[in-house]
């Protein structure tokens, strides 16, 4: 086997692309980070494969401080596979502090990491990977109209960008990269408002366009105008107006939110798989 580290974003697609298209909805983050890795909209990005005879066995991607995305090809090579990572891992001092992968294997890989370097793993986010192909037309929506995020919704969409990560239990952005990215944001119409009386009560974004599809995240309803049907009806008009131009929307979940997990599936959406995101501690 070999461990080779890429420094070009496209030399990796052109290595990976197969498995990727294979599975395009299931491996959709990897898929759309690794597009805007070639767009150079991040810093220091890793990418890597394991290899033997010129197969692809497993490759992984991480954009510091994100997690580390781990993908493997051979089920039958699994556990050989993961070891030969965790030996590759430590030797090359790869830094990163969590991984996000398919629940079988962020956990195997998490165990013998854990057995090599004796840092414990923790559940930072449950996730189901859901699929949408047609929208769910019987749905009753709520009062209100959807339009794109304009730049004079800027400080709102910052603001919300912020309480998101709140609720998400992230880590919390600084203001001056909220600005740039929400720029980014309305600049590339990816923000889409709902609008209730004049009022904007509830928004969602358009995130890592694929080949064939596009993810559904931010979707962030301020508490006092939750659970008056806002986000669902807002997800809907917005994933009809995307699924235009795209054959599938994804979206992420947290398993441990049973409304939005409901309300997705009254949408349309269909559980594809389960991913999860998991942390390590910090202990040298």
């Amino acid at each position: 086997m070999k461990f080779i580290v890429y420094d070009n974003a496209h030399d990796f697609e052109r290595k990976i692309e197969p498995f990727l298209s294979e599975k395009e909805d299931v491996f959709s983050l990897f898929y759309g980070v690794l597009q805007a890795i070639k767009a150079d909209n991040y810093e220091n990005p890793f990418m890597a494969t394991i290899e033997e005879d010129g197969k692809v066995l497993a490759f992984f991607q991480m954009t510091p401080p994100h997690p580390l995305n781990l993908i493997f090809t051979n089920e039958l090579r699994l556990e050989e596979t993961i070891d030969f990572l965790i030996k590759n891992l430590f030797e090359l001092k790869i830094n990163f502090h969590s991984i996000i992968s398919l629940k079988p294997w962020a956990f195997k890989v998490a165990e013998k990491w854990e057995l090599k370097t004796g840092k414990t793993h923790q559940l930072f986010m449950d996730q189901g990977l859901y699929r949408l192909n047609k929208v769910n037309e019987s749905l009753q929506h709520c009062p209100g109209t959807w339009r794109y995020a304009e730049e004079s919704d800027s400080s709102l969409i910052e603001k919300w960008f912020n309480l998101f990560e709140v609720d998400a239990g992230l880590t919390i952005s600084p203001i001056e990269h909220v600005k740039k990215r929400v720029a980014m944001f309305i600049r590339e119409r990816e923000v889409f408002l709902w609008e209730d009386e004049g009022k904007i009560v509830s928004m969602m974004k358009k995130s890592r366009p694929t080949k064939n599809g596009v993810t559904v995240s931010l979707v962030f309803t301020p508490r006092e105008d939750r659970k008056k049907g806002y986000a669902r009806t807002l997800v809907t008009v917005g994933s009809r107006e995307l699924l235009k131009d795209f054959d599938f929307c994804i979206l992420y979940t947290d398993m441990m939110n049973p409304t939005s997990n409901k309300i997705y599936r009254e949408i349309g959406y269909e559980k594809i798989a389960d991913s999860v995101h998991l942390v390590f501690d910090k202990r040298e």
